[in-house]
């Protein structure tokens, strides 16, 4: 039980958990914590989703401490099957404990209440905003969606959360009195605003529990970053109570060496390149926000491909009419929509523009570059896997140049 060592941050939520695991093991890392993030799921490489600090598990030790649950799992008298996410949980709770790190970040993968990761038992729960997403699996409601996210509160474990629509609130705000614990939340116990900002960085106040920051700076683009930023540094702040102090140095320096890539991420300029993992309704919002923000007379071409299960239609109801030319295609995922069936969902939404298909990303790339003039935008998102060939496309195309 490798799990029951750890000292652990376990966040839940369906936009944001993985941008507020990052923003956080960043500023513990720059605390000179020995800080384990395990995040899913991965843009390119497996082992992203299990990293110390700054650096993915090698590949030595990940086929290691693998082997070593296989034999395990082989020589076990109990017939159980397991998911592809419980292997890689109990392999990052091995992993931590054999490096002997000082805490572990841990996002849920879906829900919470049956979650792998939620053996733990916390210094902090912190859920992120809720919203629909995996409808099929955790209700179809808020409050049904909430209930299932709830399930990580745990009895005197300290709880934070992001700002909530009224209907989540009321069951996270049920769930702790049911748990005897304190909710703090971002929005009233702890405050935000935006000073400024530009298409990459943001600067923001923020006022915690503990501390006021005047000037904080944050390399992550979209309001909703702020939002995840302002819960991850409330998050720092309340777990001084359970032994762990954070200087305000850490803090600023932690969040403004973040990364976290395929979430808004501008790949290039003449034309603007952006990559997104926008795969919900609200996701989805947050990327329209920006970009009416940010970039409100450019011509858009956009890249859409988006995995079967998903809510197809709210996020072309809230991106398509944004763009003046749409291209479709898939990731090469076997649950990846095929680009005519998004097609056939989509097309009430895009009036008379013109919709293209390309089934391979590269081929979509060089469509959408033929496309462009040098001032246009480009914006390829719909799911994770999308973005995480984008940027293996974009990073194997700049080693060929250099």
């Amino acid at each position: 039980n490798p799990h029951q060592q750890l000292k652990a941050i376990h966040i839940a939520g369906t936009k944001g958990k993985g941008s507020t695991a990052a923003i956080i093991a960043s500023i513990l890392t720059a605390n000179g914590l020995k800080v384990g993030l395990y995040t899913s799921p991965h843009l390119i490489d497996p082992r992203e989703r299990i990293r110390i600090g700054r650096k993915l598990v090698s590949q030595e030790e990940f086929v290691y401490f693998l082997s070593q649950m296989r034999f395990q799992l082989e020589h076990s008298s109990e017939q159980t099957s397991f998911t592809f996410f419980e292997i890689y949980t109990a392999l990052a709770f091995l992993y931590f404990s054999h490096q002997r790190i000082d805490i572990a970040v841990l996002e849920t993968g879906m829900g919470g209440r049956l979650d792998a990761t939620n053996v733990v038992y916390p210094l902090l729960a912190v859920i992120t905003q809720i919203s629909f997403d995996h409808t099929r699996e955790l209700g179809k409601d808020l409050a049904s969606i909430a209930r299932e996210k709830s399930g990580i509160i745990k009895e005197g474990v300290t709880v934070l959360t992001s700002p909530q629509d009224r209907a989540a609130m009321k069951v996270l705000e049920q769930a702790a009195r049911e748990k005897k614990t304190e909710l703090y939340k971002v929005g009233e116990d702890i405050q935000f605003r935006r000073r400024g900002s530009t298409s990459q960085t943001q600067t923001f106040y923020l006022e915690t529990t503990k501390r006021t920051y005047p000037h904080l700076v944050l390399p992550l683009a979209g309001t909703h970053q702020l939002i995840n930023a302002a819960t991850a540094v409330g998050a720092i702040d309340l777990i001084e109570d359970r032994g762990i102090f954070t200087s305000s140095e850490a803090v600023r320096k932690g969040l403004k060496e973040v990364k976290w890539p395929g979430r808004i991420e501008i790949l290039s300029t003449e034309p603007f390149f952006i990559v997104d993992c926008a795969h919900n309704g609200a996701s989805a919002q947050a990327l329209a926000n920006y970009l009416k923000e940010k970039f409100p007379r450019k011509k858009i071409i956009l890249i859409l491909g988006i995995l079967k299960n998903k809510d197809v239609e709210s996020i072309a109801r809230i991106l398509c009419p944004l763009a003046d030319k749409i291209i479709l295609t898939r990731a090469d995922n076997p649950r990846a929509l095929p680009p005519e069936e998004i097609e056939k969902a989509i097309v009430k939404f895009c009036g008379k523009k013109e919709i293209l298909i390309e089934k391979k990303i590269g081929n979509a790339i060089l469509c959408a570059q033929d496309l462009a003039c040098y001032d246009d935008l480009i914006c390829t998102t719909g799911s994770v896997y999308l973005a995480g060939e984008i940027l293996k496309y974009h990073r194997k195309k700049e080693k060929v140049c250099a």
